[in-house]
């Protein structure tokens, strides 16, 4: 079994040293643009045109992410980077659950507590107690209810929060409001005091953040982006934020990363900047998923985390 690696800056040792311990039988080696020895296997992040284009007979190409839109994106821009027919898969889980859900947590409790608008009264020297939010105005909606957004929820729930989810379609979650489709994300956010964001970028999401929905959202409601940059349309959450349609915005992931040095979001009293860290890929637990899947394909298994080109996830 062959299997080939390549990723622009990470160290391949340690992914070459853990995968041949999880499978013995396999000869792994890393990508170069003179390689055109044969492979079963590709595991990959932004790989060159000229690494899969002629590789139709993989067994599948492993996204080393939970997100698979710039892989999608290249293959859009120069058809032929992913081979016709061969399954892309994502890492489902691998410990980046955990993560969003002590940021995602992090963040709510944060404005639900106000620490906020403490933080800004202690920069104006400010002693000024604030009527704390009540958990029935307080409902938080999640944008995306996959693996990562369902973890996000139940969390919150566990923390007494009412909690609704809004996907492509229908999901059902216990102690959870689900809401789906298009004709339903204006009801959906109609009752949100804190907007968490977690979709997958896709042609269908991107700019889903944007005026005509916060016009829905509550007055003074809160932001919370985790997916990805592309979702939101950043004039206009400052255009609300000044408004005081939203009250504050948390941001880890941008349009353009790192965030150049000049832009507006920087130093907007109301914004708080994470520099995309929200979740990690943990290497011990990609792994070990990759290996299950790279089993399950040899015994002829579905494996999971298959990605549907066509919608993007």
């Amino acid at each position: 079994m062959n299997i080939i690696f390549y990723h622009p800056t990470a160290d391949a040792k340690p992914w070459i040293d853990g995968i041949t311990q999880r499978l013995p039988q396999a000869n792994m080696r890393v990508w170069n643009a003179s390689d055109d020895q044969p492979a079963d296997y590709a595991l990959v992040w932004r790989p060159p045109h000229a690494m899969l284009a002629a590789r139709t007979m993989l067994k599948g190409i492993f996204a080393l992410g939970a997100g698979v839109d710039a892989i999608l994106t290249q293959e859009q821009r120069q058809p032929g980077t992913l081979p016709a027919g061969v399954p892309l898969l994502r890492l489902e889980d691998t410990g980046m659950a955990l993560q969003m859900q002590e940021y995602a947590l992090a963040c709510v409790l944060r404005y639900f507590r106000r620490m906020d608008e403490y933080q800004l009264f202690q920069q104006q020297k400010q002693w000024r107690p604030l009527t704390p939010h009540s958990r029935s105005d307080f409902t938080v909606g999640i944008l995306g209810a996959g693996v990562l957004g369902s973890r996000v929820a139940e969390a919150l729930v566990a923390m007494q929060f009412n909690v609704r989810t809004w996907s492509r379609s229908a999901k059902s979650q216990q102690g959870v409001q689900s809401f789906f489709g298009d004709d339903q994300l204006a009801a959906f956010a109609g009752g949100c005091k804190v907007l968490i964001n977690l979709l997958p970028n896709t042609p269908h999401t991107a700019g889903i953040l944007n005026h005509q929905l916060f016009t829905h959202l509550p007055h003074n409601a809160y932001l919370i982006n985790l997916g990805r940059g592309g979702h939101l349309v950043e004039g206009d959450l400052l255009r609300a934020l000044d408004s005081g349609q939203i009250a504050a915005a948390t941001l880890d992931v941008f349009v353009e990363e790192p965030l150049p040095g000049m832009h507006p979001f920087w130093s907007h009293p109301r914004v708080s900047i994470t520099p995309h860290v929200g979740a990690d890929t943990l290497p011990e637990q990609a792994m070990d998923s990759i290996v299950s899947n790279i089993l399950a394909i040899e015994a002829g298994r579905e494996p999971a985390g298959r990605v549907d080109p066509a919608r993007g996830y």
